[in-house]
């Protein structure tokens, strides 16, 4: 089987208060499904992207460490899951889970 990373988007300066206990219950119950179905791999959750440090090589060959996330843009991965999955159709159901459960966009992507 294939594995897909099915990410949780957060709008940037994500606040966690508005995650509600029956927002957390909802994602506790889909991890059990997960695993009960056996597709779970790996599950995590982000720190802020406001606390990335990201790294460039420069053209001297040093490398840049910079804080802050390497794109300025308004939403960043605030977590995500590796599945198995048969085929994208199975993994976009469990997507469609996490995008309910989680209350927020995802994004599913097959591994190469």
């Amino acid at each position: 089987m294939a594995q897909y990373l099915v990410a949780i988007y957060h709008p940037d300066n994500y606040d966690s208060s508005v995650e509600t206990e029956a927002m957390s219950r909802d994602i506790d119950d889909l991890n059990d499904e997960m695993v009960a179905a056996g597709v779970r791999v790996f599950v995590g959750g982000l720190s802020p992207a406001s606390s990335a440090r990201s790294l460039r090589k420069q053209p001297d060959g040093k490398v840049l460490v910079t804080d802050g996330p390497y794109l300025e843009t308004r939403e960043h991965i605030g977590g995500f899951w590796v599945l198995e999955a048969a085929d994208m159709d199975e993994a976009l159901a469990w997507g469609r889970k996490a995008a309910a459960a989680c209350r927020t966009s995802v994004q599913v992507r097959r591994f190469n």
